[in-house]
């Protein structure tokens, strides 16, 4: 894990909102896509957010409907990113620090990727199975 960086583990394409996206749209991505959050990107690319199920969650808690809401209204500002040439370790350590599940990847300032946790458990794994069809 040394030698790897964020761009060695990364998954691209990566789906992101835009700040007015309707919330409903976005639980729709995030069923479909089997993941539970996603980057918020303005018109340049530049992530200037993250949405998560939690955040929606918070919404309908306090009575807000999704069909009435933007991602605008939800999403968590400020957000952890990395560059594509940040070492796996500091991701890591980065994850584990702000509890943080996957991280928006950036070169020059806009997005290109995203890692999980689960990619890089996964590049840490030889693979020892196949599945023949």
């Amino acid at each position: 894990m040394k030698n790897l960086k964020a761009s060695d583990v990364m998954v691209r394409p990566v789906v992101a909102a835009k700040k007015n996206a309707p919330a409903r749209d976005v639980v729709f991505q995030f069923l479909n896509g089997f993941y539970s959050g996603m980057p918020v990107t303005d018109d340049e690319g530049q992530v200037i957010g993250i949405v998560t199920e939690l955040d929606i969650l918070d919404a309908v808690l306090v009575g807000k409907e999704l069909v009435k809401i933007t991602v605008k209204d939800v999403m968590t500002t400020k957000p952890v990113t990395v560059d594509v040439d940040t070492a796996l370790t500091e991701v890591v350590k980065t994850m584990k620090e702000k509890n943080i599940i996957r991280l928006p990847v950036t070169e020059d300032g806009k997005l290109v990727g995203i890692v999980a946790r689960c990619d890089i458990l996964t590049s840490l794994i030889e693979p020892e199975f196949v599945t023949y069809m």
